[in-house]
């Protein structure tokens, strides 16, 4: 259940809507990755909910590992084009994000990726950058992801979260985490959000 008193917006502390890339706004491609812009596919409804987020007033925010420039299948100059074409993409739509955390970082990754990062989820270095940076009050923003790997983050920076249905569907196993709530997408996701806003105005 969704307490709404988390919910209220404030001009001076803004809330933070912490999207997972891969699974939760973008379909997963085959390979697990996308080389190309062409490949990138959004799912259903989920450029139409980050419309809705911003107008309901939440910073967007895109977090996820970037596991391919790591181990060498993707150069980081293409990543960062694509991540580029993401966000645009978002922007013409009326959704423009606040800030794009990709953490590129392994531990086993290839020289010069192979360090350990605080951005590196289920690290909280993207919250508590957000908060420095952009005042963003943790207490009232969530993070919404298919996996356990960013809700698990959530749970560590003491945001609160919400698993969808699509992607991995909260099932990888990879960590152990009970969403507050799961529903079947994006957009099911702010509708509950927009529901709880609306409620407690």
């Amino acid at each position: 259940m969704i307490h709404n008193t988390h919910l209220v917006h404030t001009r001076q502390n803004p809330r933070g809507l912490f999207i997972d890339r891969w699974g939760t706004l973008l379909a997963r491609p085959s390979r697990g990755f996308a080389k190309r812009m062409s490949e990138v596919e959004f799912l259903p409804g989920a450029m139409d909910a980050l419309y809705r987020a911003v107008q309901l007033g939440w910073n967007v925010y895109l977090i996820g590992n970037e596991e391919a420039v790591a181990f060498g299948a993707q150069t980081e100059a293409a990543w960062r084009k694509l991540e580029t074409g993401i966000c645009e993409a978002l922007a013409a739509h009326g959704a423009p994000v606040t800030r794009s955390y990709s953490c590129l970082d392994h531990p086993k990754g290839q020289k010069g990726y192979d360090q350990p990062s605080v951005f590196r989820l289920p690290e909280t270095g993207v919250f508590y950058h957000a908060a420095h940076n952009d005042d963003v009050d943790l207490s009232k923003s969530w993070v919404i992801g298919d996996s356990t790997i960013e809700l698990a983050a959530a749970w560590r920076g003491d945001l609160r979260t919400i698993g969808v249905r699509t992607g991995e569907a909260v099932l990888d196993g990879t960590l152990q985490v009970e969403p507050e709530l799961v529903v079947a997408d994006l957009a099911a996701a702010i509708d509950a959000l927009a529901r709880a806003q609306a409620e407690a105005a």
